[in-house]
């Protein structure tokens, strides 16, 4: 298995930065898209894998399983070129430390990018919460599975944050869920072969989501997954879950209540404590390389 050293990581991540501000944005737009829709993918294959478990092994095995089978976005997205928001919170900044880019084109970046995530991720949302999450009768009555009902309870945790406590919580979630999104990342850089590059990304994802914290991008998809499956809920399901809840899920509490805080703490996680970091610690031997 051929890996690179670190100093030649972080150089690489600047390299790929540099690339990406270079993108025309209606390609930012579209890979961002592609990466929105395969974050999706991950996080619905999570909510279908880990429902129910929780009542026959436990909550923390219900945890890990969740966590096992959601990098399969991440892993996509790094194979195949597409753009995810919360790596280009550390990939571009690198650049613009170590090549000079201007900070305008990596703000460029994000928004396109973050565009084409939410586009990506609600268009995923949409097909899980018509397709398997419900059940039609021939008169186009709709129920709502069992995996539906889990979407819903993901959606309604996901805009519980309310009060400057809990919104604190959130921050310090998105924080190190981007800290370890872009040790993926980097670790995804480090191996040049398939193997390599799977395992290097798995473990880091597999421990954000199993630890609870708070991605942006999957929440795009998360939480519409969740309003689209509610309404769809019957009387009884709507008891169970809690009317309340279900009374504050809605598309404004979806920002207010988590995106705008998540989002900034991702960028922190991978900004501050991914690179800002790692180019202060290996900025001499960047020079020396050049």
């Amino acid at each position: 298995m051929v890996f690179h050293p670190p100093v030649a990581i972080v150089a690489k991540a600047g390299d790929a930065g540099k690339y990406k501000v270079g993108i025309p944005a209606w390609n930012m737009l579209l890979r961002g898209f592609m990466a929105g829709a395969y974050i999706a993918i991950g996080g619905a294959l999570a909510t279908t894998c880990f429902t129910g478990v929780a009542t026959f092994l436990g909550a923390g095995m219900a945890k890990l399983i969740l966590g096992s089978v959601f990098p399969v976005g991440l892993i996509i997205i790094v194979l195949t070129g597409a753009e995810l928001f919360t790596g280009d919170a550390m990939l571009a900044p690198m650049a613009a430390f170590i090549h000079k880019v201007s900070w305008a084109s990596v703000l460029n970046l994000w928004v396109w990018v973050y565009i084409g995530n939410l586009i990506g991720s609600i268009v995923y949302a949409y097909i899980m919460a018509f397709g398997p999450y419900t059940g039609w009768s021939a008169a186009g009555v709709a129920t709502v599975n069992a995996f539906g009902i889990s979407a819903v309870n993901i959606a309604v945790g996901k805009v519980g944050y309310v009060g400057g406590a809990a919104m604190w919580s959130a921050f310090l979630k998105a924080i190190g869920c981007n800290w370890l999104v872009n040790l993926a990342v980097l670790l995804g850089i480090c191996a040049d072969d398939l193997i390599g590059k799977f395992f290097g990304i798995w473990f880091p994802i597999m421990a954000f989501v199993s630890s609870g914290f708070e991605h942006c991008v999957a929440n795009m998809y998360f939480i519409p997954a969740g309003i689209m499956t509610s309404a769809y809920l019957s009387p009884e399901q709507i008891a169970t879950i809690g009317a309340e809840k279900l009374a504050n899920l809605s598309w404004v509490t979806m920002w207010t209540n988590n995106l705008i805080v998540v989002t900034i703490g991702n960028i922190v996680g991978g900004l501050v404590f991914v690179g800002v970091i790692y180019w202060v610690a290996f900025r001499d031997e960047i020079a020396a390389l050049k």
